[in-house]
């Protein structure tokens, strides 16, 4: 079984942030919460890089925005793929530094869920290519190393009727009658 992917969730909104970690949760995601972005700043610094694979962050927020919040998260884990959500679709502007931006009311909860999958998976990276196999050719004494044929004499009777009567059966069809039964 695959280890669970990890999202650090981010927001201000206490009932916002049950519901967002509930939905993740309920799809199979670990779900770390954080309630401003400076709780956020301090368990990503001390976590080790990889341990997240999503930053979620509201963007309008006491303190520090979460465009501020995702550019101090990627200078500390370059590779962390950060989405930003606000309320106001206007606010597109300020959210710069996210890789995603999605307004609050207007998308769905399956969307969000879509492009947390996606940004996921890019973080994970491409499927590694498998080599193909190398056939190497066999050396010059391969030749002496095959099993010797097997004599005539140890393959059972049984074996030889029935290749001698599937023979004359041929022979006979060929000549237009049936040749007796086994």
């Amino acid at each position: 079984m695959r280890p669970r992917k990890c999202i650090l969730c981010v927001d201000d909104n206490e009932q916002i942030l049950s519901v967002r970690k509930f939905l993740l949760e309920t799809r199979g995601y670990r779900v770390v919460t954080a309630a401003s972005a400076h709780e956020a700043l301090d368990l990503i610094q001390n976590s080790t890089p990889g341990s997240f694979d999503l930053l979620l962050s509201d963007l309008v927020m006491p303190q520090m925005d979460g465009n501020e919040l995702v550019r101090r998260a990627k200078q500390l884990h370059s590779g962390l793929p950060a989405m930003i959500v606000s309320g106001t679709v206007n606010a597109f502007d300020r959210a710069s530094a996210a890789d995603v931006f999605l307004p609050k009311g207007g998308c769905s909860p399956a969307e969000i869920l879509e492009r947390v999958r996606v940004l996921v998976a890019r973080k994970r990276g491409p499927k590694k290519a498998v080599p193909a196999p190398v056939f190497e050719p066999l050396p010059a004494f391969a030749a002496e190393l095959t099993p010797p044929a097997i004599p005539p004499t140890s393959v059972p009777d049984y074996v030889q009727a029935a290749t001698h009567h599937a023979a004359a059966n041929h022979a006979a069809a060929s000549q237009g009658h049936r040749a007796s039964g086994f």
